[in-house]
C-alpha cells in the first residue's frame, strides 16, 4: 500500500509539473531516482576529433571542435573518463574523479587544451536539487579558454550597465566552473539576457553577447572558449561563448556570437 501511494503522489508531481513545463524526467532528478547522465564537448581549437571513453570503452565516438554531445546514461560507481584522437586507442588525457557517480546527478566532461595547450581534461559534477515544482532555468560558467585564465561572467537583461551590479559568475577560472563542481547551478528566471564577460576586477567587456532567450527549465552550461578556430588564432583575452544545453532540450551546441 505504501508503494501504491508513493508511486501515486510521484505521478501526481509529475503531472503537476508537466502542466508548468517541466517533464517527468526532471523529476527523477530531482528525487535521485534516475540513472547518472553524461555528456561530453570538444574544446580544443585545432584539435582532431576524439573518441571520448568511459571506463576504457568508447562512449561517444568522432566529436569535433565546439561538438557538445546530448546526455548519456552511465551506472553507479567509479568512471574513468578520458579521449583519444579518432582510430587510436591511447588517451590524450583522463579523470577518475567520479569515485561514486551518483542517481539523479548530471555530469560533463569537457577536452580542452592546458596552459601550454597539451591535451587536458575537467569533469564537473551537478547534483542537479532543483524544487520539485521550480520552472526556473539553471546556469553555470565553465572557463575553457587558455588565453583568459579568469573572467567574470554578468547574466544581465539587454542594455545593463555592469558597473552598477555584481558578477552572476564571478571569477571563473581557467578549468574551472561556477558554481564549482559537487555544488547546484545557479537558478534565474526565464526571459531575455544578454552575457557580458570581463577580465577580473574590470567593468570593460571583454565580450558582450546579442539578447538571446533563456526559457524556462532550461539547463546551460556557459562554455568560454578561445576566439579564433585554431592555436595560431588564439589572441590574450579573446573569446568566444558555447553554451552546452542538458534538461530536456536535447538540443545541438548554441555559440553566443560576440556583438564587439
Amino acid at each position: 500500500m505504501k508503494l501504491i501511494r508513493t508511486v501515486t503522489a510521484l505521478a501526481a508531481v509529475a503531472s503537476l509539473l508537466s502542466a508548468c513545463g517541466g517533464s517527468s524526467d526532471d523529476v527523477g532528478k530531482e528525487l535521485g531516482l534516475t540513472q547518472a547522465q553524461v555528456h561530453f564537448i570538444h574544446a580544443i581549437p585545432s584539435g582532431p576529433n576524439v573518441d571520448f571513453y568511459d571506463n576504457g570503452k568508447v562512449l561517444q565516438p568522432n566529436l569535433g571542435y565546439k561538438t557538445v554531445t546530448n546526455f548519456a546514461n552511465i551506472g553507479t560507481g567509479q568512471h574513468n573518463f578520458g579521449y583519444a584522437a579518432v582510430n587510436t586507442t591511447t588517451l590524450l588525457a583522463s579523470n577518475s574523479s567520479i569515485s561514486n557517480a551518483a542517481k539523479g546527478h548530471e555530469y560533463t566532461v569537457v577536452a580542452l587544451p592546458d596552459a601550454g595547450f597539451l591535451p587536458s581534461i575537467a569533469v564537473i559534477d551537478d547534483p542537479f536539487d532543483k524544487g520539485l515544482l521550480s520552472t526556473s532555468a539553471r546556469v553555470r560558467g565553465f572557463n575553457a579558454s587558455a588565453n583568459a585564465q579568469n573572467l567574470d561572467l554578468y547574466l544581465v537583461a539587454p542594455g545593463t550597465d555592469i558597473a552598477t551590479v555584481n558578477a552572476t559568475m564571478p571569477s571563473v577560472a581557467f578549468k574551472s566552473a561556477v558554481p564549482a563542481s559537487t555544488q547546484d547551478s545557479i537558478y534565474v528566471s526565464g526571459g531575455t539576457y544578454q552575457l557580458i564577460a570581463t577580465l577580473p576586477g574590470s567593468k570593460t567587456p571583454v565580450y558582450k553577447s546579442a539578447s538571446f532567450n533563456l526559457g524556462n527549465n532550461a539547463d546551460w552550461l556557459v562554455t568560454t572558449l578561445p576566439s579564433g578556430n585554431a592555436l595560431s588564432q588564439v589572441v590574450p583575452g579573446k573569446i568566444r561563448v558555447l553554451v552546452a544545453q542538458g534538461g530536456n532540450t536535447q538540443t545541438p551546441a548554441l555559440e553566443l556570437p560576440d556583438t564587439q
